[in-house]
């Protein structure tokens, strides 16, 4: 596994199949892994070619990693062709998207624990146990999630 090329491809790969974990689509992650290998700005062409993959599903592809603030576009003097880096702050700002998926959770228990809050039953006792510790789970996770991001983007200005 020393030759460069397969590192290259395994690792592209490798990082396709965890975005599956994540609920993401697989070329995503090959994308951004070929992106986060690559260490230049690379066109759309680049990438189609790297990737062996038509231009359709890799310019929607990256219109969403551009949303969610993954990657850059990057000019080239004197070439019109979109170049793509990957963002300054790509893990940062990845764990970020995963805090609004937690916050939409702890959103949740607290619109529930509002819903039944006046409801008197066996049922609703039971769940509104779960609902609680469910709001207390996502309250804990908030707070060391806000204080890991601050400590990582400290490192930012040492």
């Amino acid at each position: 596994m020393n030759n460069i090329t397969t590192i290259k491809q395994r690792f592209i790969q490798e990082f396709g199949e965890a975005y599956i974990h994540y609920g993401l689509p697989k070329l995503m992650g090959r994308i951004v892994g070929l992106l986060l290998f690559s260490g230049k700005a690379i066109s759309l062409d680049e990438i189609t070619t790297e990737l062996n993959v038509s231009k359709g599903p890799v310019s929607q592809i990256m219109n969403r990693l551009r949303d969610h603030n993954l990657i850059e576009r990057v000019w080239i003097p004197g070439d019109r062709k979109d170049y793509y880096k990957p963002h300054d702050e790509i893990f940062g700002n990845a764990f970020r998207n995963q805090m609004l998926l937690q916050k939409k959770n702890l959103d949740l228990a607290h619109r529930y624990e509002e819903i039944i809050e006046n409801i008197d039953s066996e049922e609703v006792h039971n769940f509104r146990k779960n609902i609680h510790e469910m709001k207390e789970f996502y309250q804990k996770m908030e707070i060391t999630y806000e204080n890991f991001l601050t400590e990582w983007l400290s490192r930012l200005k040492s």
